[in-house]
């Protein structure tokens, strides 16, 4: 007996939160985010980055506001970005000390769109309610919502503690990675709680969890998404550089995803030295679209190459295609409405390349080792047409950008480039 495939879970029902124009939670696709790495003091830099994580499709950017010469810029930086029509969100990072810099702050604070606040060290001992506290009343002051971010590299030590000799005391102990866990997921929920008590709606409160380990991540946030209805960041916080990091960000998040968990993401990668920093926003992106959540860019079929393509025209003209369709989705998602959805095949050979580009929207097989130096075109699952010659590739990018302009062509004049 034929089953039907089991699709992902419903998406778990949480509080929506607006930040700024975009919405984290309830019914809303889930949203796609990442942070800057440069010295927000620096503001020619990070405007410089935060518009490169908006073009590349970040929909909310956060950034690092740890002393005065940062909260300074804050304000200036949110102008310039609105100057060039980037109105992407910016969220501030804060540790330590952001009650103060929001207090003596007041125009960051007003800047911002959504605060983030560290439970494990927004404040110590007995200034740790009062600090938290400021941070909520300049919240609600300035009707920001606030993501409230448990990291175990920086957890509260006095509750892990206080979990740990109640743990020990007990007949059957659990685990001490469980007892983490545990901890983890009580500092949020408990930070939650104090800030309704102070007046905060549950549509003003993100929470996330973050540890680095991949079976970690997905029990806690499995445990979580059953203690509250509160909006969940999903992120593999620290998950490393280059394969590393993308595997365990999706392996992890990929799982509470089709478990319905999540409501927005951020991979955290470890850029290369001098690296491009919105690698990490493709990653989430092509996360969330390979899952079938969300359409963000064309996608492009290639074939792995064998024995039969040893030629290295089909991976140059994968490469090239997928190349120009990345830079131009800026531009082509004003002006060709939909065109996301659309999908490429560039085949190696006569094996699987007819069949795969009939399922494409437009495709091409070229000919494999030994094969006959033709490459038949399919468009809508129908041959029309079979390219020869040294200019295959040329003229099959352009039947794709003829594709593209007939099917999602509009009478609009093509968007502006300015903001990028």
């Amino acid at each position: 007996m034929i089953e039907e495939f089991a699709s992902q879970k419903p998406r778990r029902v949480s509080v929506p939160v607006k930040v700024g124009s975009v919405t984290v939670g309830g019914d809303a696709p889930i949203v796609v985010q990442s942070m800057t790495n440069t010295d927000t003091a620096d503001a020619d830099s990070t405007v410089a980055q935060v518009a490169a994580l908006a073009k590349a499709g970040s929909e909310i950017v956060r950034i690092t506001v740890d002393r005065p010469e940062a909260a300074q810029q804050v304000p200036h930086i949110r102008e310039r970005l609105d100057r060039l029509g980037i109105n992407v969100p910016l969220v501030g990072d804060f540790h330590y000390i952001g009650h103060k810099l929001l207090s003596d702050y007041p125009d960051c604070a007003a800047a911002l769109e959504k605060y983030r606040i560290n439970p494990g060290n927004v404040g110590f001992k007995a200034k740790r309610d009062t600090q938290f506290s400021q941070i909520i009343d300049i919240a609600l002051k300035h009707d920001k919502p606030v993501r409230i971010g448990v990291n175990w590299g920086s957890l509260d030590q006095e509750l892990l503690t206080k979990l740990m000799d109640e743990n020990a005391a007990s007949d059957k102990p659990a685990s001490a990675a469980a007892v983490m866990r545990e901890a983890i997921i009580q500092s949020g929920l408990l930070s939650a709680e104090r800030a309704e008590a102070l007046g905060m709606g549950r549509d003003k409160i993100i929470l996330s969890a973050k540890v680095s380990q991949v079976q970690d991540l997905i029990a806690v946030y499995a445990d979580l998404a059953q203690r509250c209805d509160y909006a969940l960041h999903l992120g593999l916080t620290e998950a490393g550089m280059g394969t590393k990091g993308i595997v365990s960000s999706a392996a992890s998040m990929g799982i509470l995803l089709q478990q319905g968990i999540g409501d927005t993401i951020r991979v955290s990668l470890t850029p290369e030295p001098g690296g491009d920093r919105t690698r990490e926003v493709q990653v989430a992106q092509e996360l969330l679209q390979v899952m079938g959540f969300r359409s963000f860019v064309p996608v492009v079929a290639a074939c792995p190459g064998c024995g039969r393509t040893t030629s290295t025209v089909f991976q140059e003209l994968a490469q090239d295609i997928e190349g120009h369709i990345r830079t131009s989705m800026p531009i082509w998602r004003e002006q060709y409405p939909g065109v996301e959805s659309l999908n490429v095949a560039v085949m190696g050979c006569i094996v699987n390349g007819p069949g795969e580009s009939k399922h494409a929207d437009i495709g091409i097989s070229l000919p494999g080792t030994g094969e006959t130096p033709s490459a038949p075109v399919f468009i809508d699952g129908e041959k029309v047409t079979t390219l020869r010659g040294p200019g295959i590739a040329d003229e099959f990018k352009q039947m794709v950008l003829d594709y593209i302009e007939q099917r999602f062509g509009t009478s609009q004049p093509p968007a502006s480039n300015d903001a990028a």
